[in-house]
């Protein structure tokens, strides 16, 4: 919850990279979204500039988890997203598989609509 926490800060402080940080800095991460399957840490850093290309498209983030199961070093995590813009207020789902990498927990699948 921490990673997430620091995420929601992150992005609505604009800072991209900062929110990348709960992600594992790998090019097996692997983001499901409405384009397919894409692979990599870069790649994916690389798609959230392309479809939040400044603070105010980025808006601000809120997520809510509705269920989490934690298995040793793996944890599952269902949720909601929502964005609060000016002119709108965009939300959807997302499904996390997070593992403990070298003590921290990061993001290795995400899958968001």
């Amino acid at each position: 919850m921490q990673v997430m926490n620091y995420q929601e800060q992150a992005w609505t402080d604009g800072d991209l990279e900062d929110f990348m940080q709960g992600y594992w800095q790998s090019d097996s991460l692997m983001f499901v979204g409405k384009n397919g399957i894409k692979y990599g840490w870069k790649t994916t850093l690389d798609n959230y500039k392309k479809s939040y290309p400044n603070k105010a498209a980025m808006g601000k983030l809120e997520f809510k988890v509705l269920k989490l199961e934690v298995n040793g070093g793996t944890a599952y995590m269902l949720g909601k997203w929502s964005l609060i813009r000016e002119d709108d207020n965009p939300n959807g789902y997302f499904t996390l598989y997070w593992k403990k990498v070298n003590g921290n927990w990061l993001i290795t699948i995400d899958h968001t609509s």
